[in-house]
């Protein structure tokens, strides 16, 4: 009797915990649309950290011009993706990234101009963004872009690891784009976005191969630095 008494009172707590953990998880949900607004924290300054170090030191040993060039390009890409999809806070972050990569561009060309090759190839490459998005709209610009963060970041993974030490490169940098397309990831899935799922994920697995590479470095700096010592 007492345990057919009590059965109601059960019956009552469980559905208000369920209650509570359902609220709290679409809480969560609601959280999670504003990722972009996460990502421009990280992407506002993300270049500013590559910068300073390439103005401190004058070293751009490791850093690839093509790749902020390319960068560059890219994010003007995104801000016209971005307004066909009228996601408004994705503008801040890709319109930072458009401006600090091109002005790091513009730094990176002085010290080593590009040659006509890669000149040609980058031109090439915008005149075909340009064009997908004029002939095909969102979609045809959504497309290219989805494979548009690989081509941006392969000749700066190149050129980092054919570098014997990339003593320019800036971690600081690095963990920002990390954070950045971390934060583009979770947002894809929560908007069930596919190209911004890529996106991230490739940036992810990219920025982790950077810092890997930056940490070696410095790690191989500190192991010579007694050996050197030593022998003067």
């Amino acid at each position: 009797m007492n345990i057919i008494a009590q059965y109601p009172s059960w019956r009552h707590r469980y559905a208000t915990i369920f209650g509570q953990f359902r609220r709290s998880f679409a809480y969560v949900i609601d959280l999670l649309g504003y990722a972009p607004i996460a990502a421009a924290g990280f992407a506002v300054p993300q270049f500013l950290p590559q910068i300073r170090k390439l103005r401190a030191t004058g070293d751009s040993a490791g850093v690839s011009p093509s790749w902020a060039a390319l960068t560059s390009v890219n994010n003007a890409a995104w801000i016209a993706y971005f307004t066909m999809s009228r996601y408004w806070t994705a503008l801040v972050p890709s319109s930072s990234a458009t401006l600090l990569a091109g002005t790091l561009a513009v730094i990176l060309l002085r010290r080593r101009p590009l040659g006509p090759r890669p000149a040609a190839l980058i031109a090439a490459w915008a005149i075909t963004l340009a064009a997908a998005g004029g002939v095909a709209g969102r979609a045809g610009l959504g497309a290219l872009l989805t494979a548009a963060f690989l081509l941006q970041v392969t000749p700066s993974v190149w050129t980092a690891y054919r570098t014997v030490r990339p003593t320019g490169i800036s971690s600081g940098t690095w963990l920002l784009i990390l954070g950045e397309l971390s934060c583009w990831m979770i947002f894809g899935l929560h908007a069930a976005e596919p190209r911004l799922i890529t996106l991230g994920a490739s940036g992810i697995i990219v920025s982790v191969l950077m810092l890997a590479r930056i940490h070696r470095t410095a790690r191989n700096g500190r192991v010579a630095l007694p050996a050197v010592s030593g022998t003067s």
